[in-house]
């Protein structure tokens, strides 16, 4: 049997979030190692494996046969979600994309408004944006994590839906309300970088002469107050 690795702690950071023994669609798999590391070590009982690429999914299919879990892991080769509502998922996970996109994935497939059914994201760019999405269209964010790898930070986002609207304020939607209320690990070194980079785009809006940059003032203020108040 092939030697699948235990995936990284960003990936990892998806397992507080999922149904022990339930069923789950990787959408983006690239080569299924979360897939098969779910399976194999029994965390979930089957998965399906989606990629809108044909080259990873016939990656994904080798190392799955190699791992012996080809009855328990289907593949998938699809956009997004299109074609796997009948996999009946107890847990949706989209890692590696933009927000938008994942925002764009979750739009087109309706199916995922159903209070059984786990959503657990991680977005690359614009968390902001997707918290707002979730939360205007009937999703509860019941989870938050911030991983740091590579030189890197990523948020993780768990949310399940109950068809009621919520509301977060701007340094609830950029930090994650849960994040700031359980001062989760490395809490204080996002802050610090995203800092960095409102600093780097207020610079270039002021360099310019005609920017308004009242916006990255206002941003940049409850940052350093959130700081401050980690310390």
């Amino acid at each position: 049997m092939q030697t699948i690795p235990t995936p990284s702690a960003r990936l990892c950071s998806a397992l507080p979030y999922l149904k022990k023994g339930g069923a789950v669609i990787d959408v983006g798999t690239d080569h299924a190692y979360l897939p098969i590391y779910l399976v194999g070590q029994h965390i979930s009982s089957r998965a399906l494996a989606c990629d809108i690429n044909r080259g990873p999914i016939e990656s994904a299919e080798r190392n799955i046969a190699a791992a012996h879990l080809s009855k328990k892991i289907a593949t998938l080769c699809t956009d997004g979600l299109h074609g796997a509502e009948e996999f009946g998922a107890d847990d949706v996970l989209i890692f590696g994309m933009g927000g938008e996109l994942i925002m764009r994935i979750l739009s087109e497939a309706p199916w995922v408004k159903n209070a059984s059914i786990g959503l657990v994201l991680q977005p690359m760019t614009r968390a902001h944006v997707l918290r707002a999405w979730l939360l205007e269209n009937g999703f509860e964010i019941v989870g938050e994590a911030i991983t740091h790898e590579d030189k890197r930070y990523y948020q993780t986002v768990a949310a399940r839906y109950c068809g009621k609207k919520g509301e977060y304020s701007e340094e609830e939607l950029l930090l994650g309300r849960l994040n700031i209320q359980n001062k989760t690990p490395h809490l204080k070194g996002f802050i610090e970088h995203e800092i960095g980079v409102w600093e780097a785009i207020r610079r270039g809006k002021a360099a310019s002469k005609t920017g308004d940059t009242s916006d990255e003032d206002r941003v940049l203020q409850f940052l350093k107050d959130r700081l401050e108040n980690l310390k």
